[in-house]
C-alpha cells in the first residue's frame, strides 16, 4: 500500500512415460526464438508469481488493528492520513466513481499491477507490483489483503490492509460516498509506519513517495467521476501476464 499520511465506512488422467524422451521444440520461422525466449521468461514471471501469491495468502495481516480503517478514530502509533475531495453531484457520479475505485483504479492510475486482477472482495490477497520505468531493478513485490468493502446507495469502497513482506505495516481505506445534499465526495483513509529496513532507511524518499501517490489517487478518482469512460487507469490491462 503505498500509503502515507487522509472516513466512513463498512463491509490428468495418468500417462504411460514414453521410452523415448521428447524433443524438444525447434523455432520456426513462424515462430521467432526471441518470441520463445520471451514466452518463457513470461511463463518464469507468472510462476514466480503464483508461488509469491500463494505464500501471502498463507500468512495473517502484520499489524493488529485490521479493520480499523472503518472506525471514526485510527490507532495510535501510525502516520495518520485522511484526505478527502469533490468529485461531483448525483448517484451516478457516485457509481462511476465507485466502480473505478473496487476495480482498483487508483492504484492501475498510480503506476501499480494488480495480480491477480478482479474488483476488491473482502478476503482477497493480491500482489501489487511497482517498477521503475527504464530501471533493471526488479519490481518491487507488496502483498496486501482487502480487509474490508462496502457497496450501499451512498457509499462505495474498499480497504486493504498489509502483509509480512510490505515495506509498511497498516491499512489504507478508499471510499466513494454521497452527502444528504448530493454531493459526492472520495476520501482516503489510512494509517501505517515504515517496516522494511530499506523503507526506514530511506525514509525521507518513502514519506515523498507515498505523498505523491496519494496525490495521483486523488487525481485519479477525480478523472474517472467527471464523466464516462474506462473503469480502469488509460493505458492499463490489469489481467495481462507481467514479466519479470
Amino acid at each position: 500500500m503505498p500509503d502515507s499520511p487522509g472516513h466512513e465506512v463498512p463491509r490428468a488422467v495418468p500417462s504411460v512415460p514414453s521410452p523415448v524422451p521428447p524433443v524438444p521444440p525447434v523455432p520456426s520461422a513462424r515462430t521467432p526464438a526471441s518470441r520463445t525466449e520471451a514466452s518463457g521468461t513470461a511463463a518464469t514471471a507468472g510462476s514466480a508469481l503464483e508461488r509469491r501469491l500463494r505464500a501471502a495468502r498463507a500468512t495473517a495481516p502484520n499489524y493488529r488493528e485490521v479493520g480499523a480503517t472503518a472506525n471514526a478514530r485510527l490507532p495510535e502509533g501510525y502516520t495518520q492520513l485522511r484526505r478527502r475531495v469533490h468529485l461531483g453531484h448525483g448517484p451516478e457520479v457516485l457509481a462511476r466513481a465507485g466502480r473505478f475505485v473496487l476495480g482498483w483504479g487508483c492504484q492501475l492510475g498510480t503506476g501499480f499491477a494488480v495480480f491477480p486482477y478482479a474488483p476488491a472482495e473482502t478476503g482477497a490477497t493480491v500482489l501489487l507490483r511497482l517498477g521503475l520505468p527504464g530501471s533493471r531493478w526488479p519490481r518491487l513485490v507488496i502483498p496486501c489483503r482487502v480487509v474490508w468493502t462496502v457497496e450501499e446507495p451512498d457509499r462505495i469502497g474498499f480497504a486493504y490492509g498489509t502483509l509480512p513482506g510490505h515495506p509498511e505495516c497498516g491499512e489504507e481505506a478508499f471510499l466513494v460516498s454521497m452527502d444528504a445534499a448530493g454531493e459526492v465526495w472520495f476520501e482516503v483513509v489510512a494509517f501505517a509506519r515504515l517496516a522494511a529496513w530499506y523503507a526506514r532507511l530511506g525514509r525521507p524518499v518513502a514519506v515523498l513517495c507515498q505523498y505523491l501517490a496519494i496525490e495521483r489517487y486523488l487525481a485519479s478518482v477525480v478523472g474517472a467521476a467527471a464523466g464516462p469512460g474506462p473503469d480502469s487507469a488509460p493505458g492499463s490491462d490489469p489481467g495481462a501476464p507481467l514479466p519479470g
